[in-house]
């Protein structure tokens, strides 16, 4: 079909009820595609997305468990990430493909396909899963405030709310300030941990040798749990409803050709960010890996411990300083893609409009209540152990938005001529089969250590 020819929009519509609304309508469409401009420009135009998808993979849940990885095998698990993040690139090009050949999000999907209960399940499911991601976020601020400036625990919890009026004025100004913001964020973080790594100076073939996998990764216990901590702890299902979502934020061809330039600058913009968030994660690992592991410190997974001993160990205040920074921004950079998910899985799942203000604050207290309570109950001890629980929670939620996905995105009656072909659908449904089974077996092991 040439880009003059009808919308496809209608060979695509095997669905149990047709779309009521756009996704994220706010937003919609708003970001201009350059029609016949060289390919670097387009490029340029639909890339963002990929980076506030991004955010999502370098969140302090990662830091905890990319710290406990490194301070305790040393650069072992580096396989572990890179495994990790070559599932998350699939699935998020999934979730961009769906959005794109079929106009809809994937709660929208989700919602269209199902029957109303299941799709209520679906939808209370998520929130779970959303607000547990938040409170990690809120968390991992607060501790980065308590590091840079003393600011109590509970008082840093309560300012992260601040941020909801940050994410109003920068979306009110266009979705591609929103982008810009993230960006910026997204470059402290890595210059924060380029810096780290020069002052670490790891072991290059140590590192090189940490990205091939090996069997003890499976037979070794204790590698195994930290390694299924770390996959949890990477794909968020929260962010597969959000790339679906604002990779409609461009005014891409609504005919076969633009669909599929679209999916493929998309596909470029994605594996980019998530590249990025592989270098992040890494570097995490590999700093702890460096200064924790090689000095006797194997027991390090607090972020707090981490930050006090980098600069003795490094020799220099500016080791800690830097860490707390990259944190700060790690956390801000995931309020604002959590919330931004929250609106649209509610959006979409209910397909109900509420001010995008109220929408926010509601997200932002359902983590900052029980945020607040544990902190003043338990103080840091509690908060990590908060952290932890709200990786349990992601990790139970995450086969209920992968199923879906492939399912959708496996049907032709829905994706038309953007189906997926059946060597992806055999890696797709092996990554989902995987996810599931050791996420399962990570959430057996959590409790049972509970107990």
């Amino acid at each position: 079909m040439s880009a003059s020819g009808p919308p496809i929009e209608e060979m695509t519509a095997g669905w149990r009820i047709p779309r009521s609304s756009p996704s994220l309508p706010e937003s919609f469409r708003t970001v201009s595609i350059p029609v016949g401009a060289p390919w670097w420009k387009k490029m340029l135009a639909f890339a963002g997305p990929g980076y506030l998808v991004a955010v999502g993979y370098m969140d302090p849940c990662n830091w905890a468990t990319d710290l406990a990885g490194g301070s305790r095998f040393g650069y072992a698990l580096l396989s572990v990430i890179l495994l990790s993040n070559l599932m998350a690139m699939l699935l998020q090009a999934l979730a961009l493909r769906l959005g794109i050949a079929t106009g809809r999000d994937l709660a929208q999907a989700c919602r269209d396909h199902y029957s109303r209960p299941v799709s209520f399940v679906l939808w209370i499911l998520c929130e779970i899963a959303i607000a547990a991601c938040d409170l990690a976020e809120v968390i991992g601020s607060a501790i980065a405030l308590n590091l840079l400036f003393g600011i109590p625990l509970l008082w840093g919890v309560c300012i992260t709310a601040i941020d909801v009026l940050l994410i109003l004025l920068l979306q009110h100004r266009g979705f591609r300030w929103l982008e810009a913001f993230v960006i910026v964020l997204v470059a402290t973080i890595g210059v924060c941990f380029g810096i780290e790594l020069l002052l670490a100076q790891p072991a290059i073939g140590e590192m090189a040798r940490g990205l091939i996998p090996t069997p003890d990764i499976i037979f070794d216990p204790g590698k195994l749990y930290i390694a299924i901590g770390i996959l949890g702890a990477t794909v968020m299902p929260h962010n597969l409803y959000l790339h679906s979502s604002i990779v409609q934020t461009r005014s891409f061809g609504r005919t076969e050709e633009g669909k599929r330039e679209a999916i493929k600058y998309a596909t470029i913009d994605s594996t980019l960010a998530l590249f990025f968030a592989f270098f992040i994660n890494g570097a995490i690992l590999v700093l702890a890996a460096a200064t924790f592991h090689t000095t006797g410190n194997q027991g390090v997974a607090d972020i707090g411990d981490a930050h006090q001993l980098l600069t003795p160990l490094l020799g220099t205040t500016m080791a800690s300083v830097l860490f707390a920074v990259a944190l700060l921004a790690s956390g801000q950079n995931s309020t604002i893609t959590g919330t931004l998910a929250g609106q649209i899985v509610m959006e979409g799942f209910l397909d109900i409009r509420l001010p995008a203000w109220l929408r926010r604050l509601i997200t932002r207290l359902i983590a900052i209540i029980p945020a607040v309570i544990v902190t003043a109950v338990s103080g840091e001890e509690g908060t990590g152990r908060l952290l932890i629980l709200s990786q349990v929670i992601l990790s139970m939620q995450l086969s209920f938005a992968v199923v879906p996905l492939v399912i959708f995105t496996s049907d032709r009656a829905k994706m038309g001529v953007f189906v997926n072909s059946r060597g992806v659908k055999i890696v797709a449904w092996s990554v989902a089969a995987v996810i599931g089974l050791l996420n399962g077996w990570l959430l057996v092991e959590t409790f049972r250590e509970w107990l």
